[in-house]
């Protein structure tokens, strides 16, 4: 009996080792909870975006060539490639060439149409790169505008003459048109500043400013004939530096029928204070004679040649 009780407590005492919960300390559950906060829990890692494969575009003109004009610029918009950019210059280029020439009918001959066809392409790259499809407007009435301000830009920087000086000159055209189509005559300048109301010494500087000294080109084309050169301005333009052949040969003989019968000190001085203009004293240094001897000596030619011309009056 006794071992058996002995046995029964052993399996007792086992069941209870078993069934039992370890206790913890006080000091032991705030470590793990420090240690809980100090490491949070891994994120979760999200996948990686890969990216899209963008299609290729067309690379040749002949493929832009085939497609919609609407498909090419949504191809623009879509790469901005300069294969595509250059292939819609091309294709509007004739809207440059237009209006170039329409505003070169209106301008002087002094500027080249092929300056205002370059200004207007690069009027014509802006409108290509700021032009959007769907604001429903097409391009040949968008790109027109900035071909447009493009060449004026153009235009304004080639002006040395200010634009306030411009505007002066353009008002007076205009009041002088409008005066001369009511009276059917010349406008006078009286008229012209009373229909401006200025008074007379404002409308003298408004037309002094308005009248700005211009720039010529020697190489514009004078008038055409019937060659194949054209006469130019410098072909026709006057020098005033160079001498006549005949008044030089006039004036030779003339100088040589003056002169002649006079002795060599009287020819000097003939030639000296007329021809070359020296005083009376600069001609004594060089003929080693006093001043008053060199007046003397020319009053006394001019008696002489006097009464000799006067026998030749009908030759002259």
């Amino acid at each position: 009996m006794a071992k058996a009780n002995e046995g029964a407590d052993r399996k007792g005492a086992r069941s209870t080792k078993k069934t039992s919960s370890p206790t913890v300390s006080p000091d032991d559950a705030i470590g793990a909870a420090a240690t809980a906060v100090a490491d949070p829990p891994p994120k979760p890692t999200r996948k990686k975006r890969v990216p899209k494969v963008r299609r290729k575009g067309p690379k040749t003109a002949e493929q832009l060539a085939e497609m919609e004009i609407l498909d090419v610029w949504l191809l623009y918009r879509e790469y901005h490639c300069e294969i595509i950019r250059n292939f819609l210059i091309e294709k509007y280029y004739d809207i440059v060439r237009y209006t170039a020439e329409r505003m070169h009918m209106r301008l002087p001959n002094e500027v080249e149409v092929e300056d205002l066809m370059s200004a207007g392409l690069f009027g014509l790259m802006d409108a290509i790169d700021a032009f959007d499809t769907e604001r429903g407007v097409k391009f040949e009435t968008y790109c027109g505008t900035r071909i447009k301000g493009a060449i004026f830009d153009e235009l304004r920087a080639m002006d040395w003459v200010p634009r306030l000086v411009r505007a002066r000159s353009s008002k007076v055209d205009q009041a002088r048109r409008e005066l001369e189509m009511g009276t059917g005559r010349k406008a006078t300048d009286d008229e012209i500043s009373a229909h401006m109301n200025l008074d007379k010494a404002e409308f003298k500087k408004v037309s002094r400013d308005a009248r700005p000294v211009g720039v010529v080109s020697l190489n514009r084309k004078w008038y055409e004939t019937d060659s194949s050169k054209d006469v130019r301005e410098i072909d026709v333009i006057k020098d005033k530096k160079q001498e006549n052949p005949l008044q030089t040969v006039q004036r030779q003989d003339l100088q040589g029928l003056i002169t002649k019968g006079l002795t060599r000190a009287e020819r000097l001085i003939i030639i000296l204070y007329y021809y070359e203009e020296m005083t009376m004293k600069e001609i004594g240094i060089t003929l080693d004679l006093s001043e008053s001897r060199v007046s003397q000596m020319h009053s006394s030619i001019l008696a002489r040649l006097k009464a000799q011309m006067q026998h030749r009056e009908k030759e002259f």
